[in-house]
């Protein structure tokens, strides 16, 4: 891969962790106080759909530190190695914890009759990435595999 493609993605990984950090930071509490002054009879989900929310941000940063870590081994040319096949399955199993944060988050706003079908949707976006994320991640997980098991049997018999 071209040194300019891994530093463009690195870029994109640092910069998706400021905008999601801020945006954490700075324009989830408000939004949150705002929407339960507008409605009153939901106030008392305010603290807990937070709490959700930044339940899950842990496991994205971890993530996005996983996959800093397969592009840190890509450019130094060790993209077929156990080291890049662990961050894979790393990044699997966040997106996994992710997805299962939003799925008990939207039944339990289910139970309190309180999911907004806006809510639900970008819920549900949300879900199927994190399981598109999943799948993604296990392929190219079992094709790295399969290359660096190859590479050790071409060793072994050199």
């Amino acid at each position: 891969m071209k040194r300019g493609m891994v530093i463009f993605l690195k870029v994109a990984v640092v910069v998706i962790g400021i905008v999601v950090g801020s945006l954490c930071a700075f324009a989830l509490p408000p939004l949150a106080t705002h929407t339960a002054e507008l409605y009153p009879e939901f106030a008392y989900l305010h603290y807990p759909v937070l709490l959700g929310l930044y339940a899950t941000v842990i496991p994205f940063f971890f993530a996005l530190i996983q996959a800093w870590r397969l592009l840190k081994n890509i450019e130094i040319n060790h993209a077929f190695s156990t080291l890049s096949i662990s961050a894979l399955g790393r990044i699997k199993y966040c997106a996994g914890i992710i997805g299962t944060f939003y799925v008990i988050g939207m039944i339990a706003l289910m139970t309190q009759s309180a999911l907004h079908p806006g809510i639900a949707i970008i819920g549900l976006v949300i879900l199927f990435s994190s399981i598109v994320i999943m799948l993604f991640t296990a392929v190219l997980q079992q094709l790295l595999n399969g290359v660096v098991q190859m590479k050790t049997e071409n060793d072994l018999t050199i």
